[in-house]
């Protein structure tokens, strides 16, 4: 066991740069390098100090699986249940998900897939996520007066395109992404966006202040 003073922390690292290296590992090579060993020389701390946090490698997978359901699932879920006075307004919340990584992390989704592929166990976690993130724009659209049907259709609709972009790893400029935002708005919702509410969403990711230099 090492010394009970602030050197003991130094020398088995923290649970969260545990998992954050795990994360790191899990993007860069996929779930079959996120290992102890690679993630200790990583960390720069022994091996044996994974212990103190993880009882084994079964749990810390079982940890980032559960990050990855707090970070991206329950993400999207509060930006559909965040104040909007329009269902416009509420799309655009829920688009913010695309455009912050704090929100909603494209390139851990990716990965989280790419695991699924061989994984049964994940495979079903991704299935659970789906239908949650579907039924949250569902119940979204429901709120602002949508047909159930209806509701779950332009939910699927919404959730499914962006599942798309992530799959096909599709790049966009900032810019020409906010040239298609009005449209998808009006495709998703049959409303097109007003000015003002295309100006404060811009305004949240910096485009704002990009395009008026």
């Amino acid at each position: 066991m090492p010394p009970g003073n602030d050197s003991s922390t130094k020398w088995k690292g923290s649970r969260e740069a545990w998992l954050d290296a795990a994360f790191e590992l899990l993007l860069e090579s996929g779930v079959d390098s996120v290992r102890i060993l690679p993630l200790a020389k990583r960390l720069d701390v022994s091996r044996t100090s994974f212990y103190w946090f993880f009882k084994n490698r079964e749990a810390l997978l079982d940890a980032l699986i559960e990050r990855w359901r707090e970070k991206n699932t329950q993400g999207l879920v509060r930006q559909t249940e965040a104040y909007a006075e329009t269902i416009v307004e509420a799309i655009l919340n829920v688009f913010d998900c695309w455009l912050d990584p704090e929100l909603f992390d494209s390139q851990l989704e990716f990965a989280m897939r790419s695991w699924a592929l061989q994984s049964d166990e994940v495979a079903k976690e991704i299935d659970m996520a789906d239908e949650a993130r579907i039924e949250a724009l569902t119940q979204m659209f429901e709120r602002y007066g949508f047909e159930p049907l209806a509701a779950n259709v332009r939910g699927r609709t919404i959730y499914l395109t962006q599942i798309g972009y992530i799959s096909m790893k599709t790049q966009e400029a900032l810019e020409v992404r906010m040239q298609r935002i009005p449209a998808y708005v009006e495709i998703f919702t049959g409303q097109p966006p007003r000015p003002q509410e295309l100006q404060r969403f811009q305004a949240r990711h910096g485009y704002a202040l990009e395009t008026t230099d």
